[in-house]
């Protein structure tokens, strides 16, 4: 086959202009840089500017990506978060609260998450808007694998009929929050065991 020498070469393909391009390196600069400003002055005096002028950008890279500080942070905290991960079959509640137990202090084990998610709860609790945003980012992927495992269980015929899964999700995180993230305790696997244990034994008490 010949190639007609006449033939117009094929005009050159036009890189995608304005909000399209977004240079994954300038992403993760504002990403770092919002890391160490909620080190420094945390989530209530962060502002889009002292970010912006941490990672060396202008405030409008910053708002092409996330229109708030808000949504920001929802985002860094969404990225530890438990949504997505596959609901725990271990074949029974108690590995399956001990798993949702290890997952969950990985999550806040994290520096991130540690640092931030007190700043946002204080914040929630004055502004409905960002409790709402904070319930989505954070809750919605627990009440799932809570869900998840109380049905399992309740098939087993390990628990009742009618469990309610908000209920296992307060026994099994809010001792975990205190220890991890309000009191800054070390958590053991032994720990956990027992946590697990004591989250079985009161779903069971009902």
């Amino acid at each position: 086959m010949t190639t007609d020498p006449s033939a117009a070469p094929a005009p050159a393909r036009r890189a995608p202009a304005g909000a399209a391009v977004l240079r994954a390196d300038v992403t993760e600069a504002i990403r770092d840089a919002v890391v160490e400003e909620l080190a420094a002055v945390g989530f209530a005096r962060m502002s889009i500017e002292g970010i912006a002028r941490r990672a060396g950008v202008g405030k409008t890279a910053v708002y092409r990506r996330w229109k708030s500080k808000l949504h920001l942070v929802l985002d860094l905290v969404g990225a530890f978060a438990v949504d997505g991960l596959p609901v725990p079959a271990t074949g029974s509640l108690y590995g399956d609260v001990r798993a949702l137990l290890e997952v969950m202090s990985h999550v806040l084990r994290h520096p991130v998450a540690s640092a931030v998610i007190p700043d946002l709860l204080v914040e929630a609790a004055r502004n409905p808007e960002i409790a709402e945003a904070v319930r989505g980012a954070l809750l919605d992927g627990q009440r799932r694998m809570a869900e998840g495992i109380v049905s399992g269980a309740v098939t087993r015929g390990e628990l009742a009929e009618g469990t309610d899964p908000g209920r296992a999700l307060d026994l099994a995180i809010g001792p975990l929050y205190w220890r991890q993230v309000v009191v800054r305790d070390e958590v053991t696997t032994g720990y956990l065991d027992e946590l697990a244990r004591s989250v079985v034994a009161g779903l069971r008490a009902v």
